[in-house]
């Protein structure tokens, strides 16, 4: 007779091959015996005298005895209720074997097993990122990269930087800068970026948050922007007292000039990704939902680029990719459905965009932005997609079997989504994955209880809270105290999943814990935290990190905790995050975290 224990799990469903077995059906189903002292070879005896093999069933004397791999004299958090903490892992192939004590562990060791000493170093699952615009970021890391400039003068010195390391006429493509770190209100302007880039070079350089650009006079040349041209539906062009272009454009109005701008090659989009994995494995990052945008989206390439990296084995990632809303024909006809692909590139959600940003003021609200000047016109922000639009393709990718995962910024966009979900659910349309809303970032109090309601995902962005207090406080006022209520959103029963938005922000998981732990920039410590009730805790963010945004994709099968049965996927850190929230965070001791190690499949993927 077994001796159970919970402090030692070991999955069965290592050693069977998923496919049915007459009576008893294993295909997708975790079954875990926990065991004391038993070895692998007689867990492999007490299986074949109740599941004698079939052609169907692997033959269970040709699995060896001992794991590949064990971690061990570790401080590992698994997010598993069942077993939160374990000093050992077992691995064998893609799988978590088992994980508990070290002297329930190390005896499964046979003599091919790596065993890795961690020196009581903290391990947790591999983080998923649940919203990232991948190939934007991973395209982006060899463009112009803004983020860290500090004034409009720095920007500019940067650009002409590299504007000398280009051939003439070559386009010029940046992204990250942002005024209110400048502290400025005022955006960059084709005045501001011609004498740096020059008279015939094309220049667009987004602003952090991706809805707004600034382009030079050459860029307004290439796309025949004039002061006669109409502003795009779903997008402004900014002009000056005399309706000239100034050269800020936002949301879709963007398009009318990043069409223009020459695509990738394959050699090139493959690279960007291959780089781009090796980047999320030092962050920590093993699975990304990746996002799209609304025009000018690179969803098909993407995809066919992640697809060619699949059949050459070099998707070391688990990727669930949306899918733009105005694909939705080539999806009908070919009738795919959320899911389609495998545990490492697979199709996602819908993505639908409700309106545009905040930094960009074109977040669509309830009550208008906060007038800069008497004269300046009320500004409720912009509805990028017309509602009854939006209804139609929710409905219609609902009916097709995909959810929707639809950007909402505004407290306006964020209540005509949850109208529309209401709809849907009254229908009786549900989707085989929870619908979600992209953001959050502005809701009002009636509304933010709807989501719990509905079962809408909030997948969040931590980071975008200490990145935008200063642009909420100057143009929301009060108003800020209904933004990024992560604490919130997480009492009233909703689940909450966390993402960078990179390249809108930073992609590193543990700048965005200590924004969701402490609400306050790094650079400001030791200053109270920004609207403080709505912090939250460290295990609570680690969930919405890992086990939330599994389940946002409806993955929570396969990854998001240490559990016995799923993908070894996880990662080892260089300080243990628990002691310093313990001790109290005086900095960016927590932001500063680093990886020491990246596992994926249970294959060391990074190592520091």
């Amino acid at each position: 007779m077994l001796t159970a224990t919970p402090r030692l799990q070991i999955s069965l469903q290592t050693c069977l091959n998923t496919h049915k077995h007459q009576s008893v059906i294993l295909t997708r189903r975790r079954i875990t015996c926990a065991l004391v002292g038993v070895k692998l070879h007689r867990l492999q005896q007490h299986l074949i005298h109740y599941f004698p093999p079939t052609e169907e069933a692997i033959d269970m004397q040709r699995i060896p005895d001992a794991p590949d791999l064990i971690l061990h004299n570790a401080k590992i958090y698994t997010v598993d209720p069942e077993l939160p903490w374990a000093q050992a892992i077992v691995v064998r192939g893609r799988h978590i074997l088992a994980a508990g004590a070290d002297a329930e562990i190390l005896p499964l060791a046979g003599p091919n097993t790596q065993l890795i000493d961690l020196n009581g170093r903290t391990v947790l699952p591999g983080f998923c990122d649940a919203h990232i615009h991948l190939s934007t970021w991973a395209l982006g890391l060899s463009e112009i990269r803004l983020a860290g400039t500090r004034s409009k003068a720095e920007m500019l010195a940067a650009i002409q930087a590299a504007a000398a390391q280009r051939a003439p006429g070559q386009w010029l493509t940046g992204q990250g800068w942002n005024e209110s770190r400048w502290g400025e209100t005022e955006f960059p302007t084709a005045a501001d970026l011609d004498p740096v880039t020059g008279p015939d070079r094309p220049a667009i350089i987004w602003r952090s948050d991706m809805h707004g650009a600034a382009v030079n006079s050459a860029a307004l040349r290439a796309a025949a922007i004039t002061a006669s041209t109409p502003n795009p539906p779903g997008g402004v062009i900014d002009r000056d007292a005399t309706g000239k272009p100034t050269g800020f454009l936002r949301e879709l109005a963007i398009d009318l000039v990043a069409r223009h701008i020459p695509s990738p090659s394959q050699d090139q989009w493959d690279a960007a990704l291959v780089a781009g994995m090796r980047e999320l494995h030092r962050l920590g990052v093993t699975a990304v939902h990746a996002q799209r945008t609304k025009e000018g989206d690179h969803g098909p390439q993407e995809w066919a680029a992640l697809l060619r990296l699949r059949a050459d084995r070099q998707v070391k990632l688990r990727v669930s990719c949306n899918v733009a809303a105005h694909d939705l024909p080539h999806l009908a006809a070919l009738g795919l459905r959320t899911g389609f692909g495998d545990s490492y590139v697979r199709l996602g959600h819908i993505k639908v965009f409700t309106d545009g940003s905040l930094g960009s003021r074109t977040a669509w609200l309830l009550e208008p932005f906060v007038s800069q000047s008497a004269e300046e016109a009320a500004n409720y922000g912009v509805s990028v997609t017309p509602p009854e639009q939006m209804a139609r393709e929710f409905r219609h990718a609902t009916e097709l079997g995909f959810p929707i995962s639809v950007h909402a910024i505004g407290d306006r966009a964020n209540r005509v989504c949850l109208d529309i979900f209401e709809e849907l659910a009254g229908a009786g349309l549900t989707p085989p994955v929870p619908h979600r809303i992209e953001h959050v970032q502005i809701i009002h109090p009636d509304d933010l209880p709807r989501l719990a309601q509905l079962q809408i995902t909030a997948s969040v962005q931590p980071l975008h809270a200490t990145d935008d207090m200063d642009t909420a406080d100057h143009f929301l006022g009060p108003r800020g105290a209904h933004m990024y209520n992560f604490r919130s959103l997480l009492d009233s029963g909703a689940l909450v999943a966390f993402g960078s938005d990179a390249p809108v922000a930073d992609a590193n998981p543990f700048v965005g814990l200590h924004a969701a732990l402490i609400r306050q920039r790094v650079e400001r410590m030791p200053a109270p935290p920004w609207y403080g009730d709505e912090c939250i805790t460290l295990e609570q963010a680690i969930y919405a990190y890992t086990l939330g945004a599994a389940r946002a994709a409806g993955w929570d099968d396969e990854i998001g905790s240490l559990r016995a049965g799923k993908l070894a996927d996880l990662i080892v850190l260089d300080r243990d995050p628990f002691a310093l929230v313990d001790a109290g965070i005086q900095g960016g001791e927590l932001a500063e975290t680093q990886v020491d190690m990246t596992l994926f499949d249970g294959e060391i993927v990074y190592s520091r």
